[in-house]
């Protein structure tokens, strides 16, 4: 059997996944309130199936919010809030800059670091709470799928891949990028 990430960790339904994202909805509908005039950046992995969370995932995470960190001005992170749980880690930063520059900052982020993909990274502000600014408003394209390329929301609509084959295909890409120390290539 190949190498996984998935081996350990508590599996998580989907009344838990679902009442994480009301969590989610409401703190970050506090930090809009807080923070009117700045940007919400909401980080959190794109995980398949029931196991969210293990030593490895939460390390994959800490790499790639020290990764998207870089990118931002020091001056612009105003506070930062990081849940560790059993759905998954999630960051929530308030940032002093307009939300399309922090939105183009994160798909960078998506596009260009190697472990960028496997991150959803959304940017809000109270006038955008409804719908978060999307990588098309920008004008980039939208998000490839990891096995195939085709777009990642028709793959996930039709479940074209199995969960086993998107966790495979996420592991592999954790222990190349880790193999060598966590310097893997971009």
């Amino acid at each position: 059997m190949a190498e996984t990430i998935f081996a350990t960790g508590a599996a998580q339904d989907i009344m838990s996944v679902l009442a994480n994202k009301d969590a989610r909805v409401a703190w970050q509908d506090k930090l809009m309130a807080e923070y009117p005039e700045d940007t919400i950046l909401a980080s959190k992995l794109n995980i398949p199936g029931p196991i969210k969370n293990n030593d490895q995932l939460e390390h994959l995470f800490a790499t790639g919010v020290a990764q998207l960190a870089q990118l931002f001005p020091a001056t612009a992170l105003k506070t930062e809030t990081t849940w560790h749980k059993p759905t998954g880690p999630e960051a929530f930063w308030v940032v002093d800059m307009p939300v399309a520059e922090a939105k183009q900052i994160a798909v960078q982020f998506e596009d260009d670091f190697a472990l960028g993909r496997l991150f959803d990274v959304d940017a809000l502000t109270a006038t955008t709470q409804e719908r978060p600014l999307s990588r098309q408003d920008l004008g980039f394209a939208a998000r490839r799928c990891l096995i195939c390329g085709r777009p990642a929301k028709d793959c996930a609509r039709s479940r074209r891949h199995s969960v086993a084959e998107l966790q495979a295909n996420i592991s592999q890409r954790y222990f190349d990028y880790f193999k060598d120390g966590g310097h893997g290539t971009n």
